[in-house]
């Protein structure tokens, strides 16, 4: 009897690892996307003061606010990895909040505000560029 009941402990201690493992693959597989929710037919370009950078993985992300016409508006542009933007110039420190940058990129499909960044330009003129590391190849043709 006790050799049953050291088995079913095992099974369920097996079953609660596997259950582990595959939701820590899900959110793995979940939190990472590409970057067909973005319209790369279309280059966009905002000028505004960074509200926020996160420097963070899977994607950094730089939320701006732009002032329109009917007031300020947040606009949110995801970049690279945090080790892509690093390998072309960038560093946690390259943009902070209440920069005034430029923004150019890729609308989201959506329409929501926002959307994939190609480059900054800062305040001075300098450029900080491939921030959606999308490489030359996989550009659309005529599209800067």
């Amino acid at each position: 009897m006790k050799t049953t009941g050291t088995f079913e402990m095992r099974s369920v201690k097996l079953a609660a690892l596997a259950a582990m493992v595959l939701f820590a693959f899900a959110a793995t597989v979940e939190a990472h996307h590409s970057f067909a929710m973005f319209d790369m037919s279309k280059t966009v370009s905002f000028k505004g003061k960074v509200k926020e950078l996160q420097w963070t993985n899977p994607h950094v992300w730089i939320e701006l606010t732009v002032d329109e016409k009917d007031g300020p508006v947040n606009y949110a542009f995801e970049g690279a990895a945090v080790a892509v933007l690093k390998r072309v110039g960038w560093t946690k420190d390259s943009v902070k909040a209440g920069d005034v940058v430029t923004v150019v990129g890729h609308p989201y499909k959506n329409g929501r505000p926002g959307g994939s960044i190609d480059h900054l330009v800062l305040a001075d003129g300098r450029k900080l560029g491939t921030g959606d590391a999308i490489p030359g190849a996989l550009r659309v043709p005529g599209v800067e």
